[in-house]
């Protein structure tokens, strides 16, 4: 971090705005921010130097959407993103940065093909005019919550990229921009919260990356204040669509390094 010359800064610079945008508009653009440190950072240290801005942008959008989350989602989906999060720690002991990089794309990929095969069956649903919404009453949808909280917390500890991944579970749900937005807002400021003191103790975070984002939060703001400029211009489905291809060209930028 000692050596990031001004262009490389000023590219982690767009990459913070990208995480106020994301944070207040189209969730899971932070993919892209996610690969800019990861190219420019060590892809572990990148985590570490990610995750305050990433709690910056959580608390912005807290304060911009909190009426509109819906909690019964969220209290189901803790108690497996925990279990994520404990799974990524371990992982993160021994994993290099090749190991995260692919595993990491890997896994958005492969949600983003599920994501596109459950709105196909969703779409057919509503045009027998089921109900859309998976309240996480039967078997496969608590099998579902689960899944996803596991990967959620397992990436978002690995990599920040638990933000397509919860995307992508909330989508599927049916839930619409508004009360997508707050409930993502509310489950990473908690999330990514608590993994401070994780991150910590994997030397992730240190004075000199604290240093580099006390410098970065200065993009955030703008970035948070043009996404909630800019949301309620984006209608429904061109929003879903920009969500699954960022985390398509996140994943694949993971792989291809």
């Amino acid at each position: 971090m000692d050596t990031v010359t001004l262009w490389e800064f000023l590219a982690l610079g767009v990459a913070a705005a990208l995480v106020g945008f994301s944070k207040t508009a189209v969730s899971g653009a932070n993919t892209i921010s996610l690969a800019v440190f990861a190219a420019v950072l060590p892809a572990r240290d990148s985590t570490g130097a990610l995750l305050p801005l990433l709690i910056v942008g959580d608390v912005l959008a807290v304060l911009t959407y909190r009426r509109h989350a819906h909690w019964p989602t969220l209290w189901r989906l803790f108690p497996a993103v925990a279990a994520g999060v404990v799974l990524g720690t371990l992982y993160m002991v021994w994993a290099d940065d090749a190991a995260v990089r692919t595993s990491i794309g890997a896994i958005l990929l492969l949600m983003a093909a599920v994501t596109v095969w459950r709105r196909r069956a969703a779409d057919k649903a509503e045009e027998r005019g089921e109900e859309k919404r998976d309240g996480g009453a039967t078997g496969a949808a608590r099998l579902k919550t689960r899944s996803y909280g596991v990967l959620g917390g397992f990436t978002t500890m690995v990599a920040n990229a638990g933000g397509p991944v919860m995307s992508l579970y909330l989508i599927s749900t049916g839930f619409k921009k508004l009360g997508f937005l707050a409930t993502s807002a509310w489950f990473f400021l908690i999330v990514n919260t608590s993994k401070l003191p994780f991150s910590a103790g994997l030397g992730l975070i240190d004075t000199r990356s604290l240093l580099l984002d006390a410098a970065l939060v200065l993009f955030v703001l703008p970035g948070a204040y043009l996404g909630r400029r800019c949301v309620d211009r984006i209608n429904q489905r061109l929003f879903e669509r920009l969500v699954i291809g960022a985390t398509v060209l996140g994943g694949l930028q993971l792989l291809l390094r």
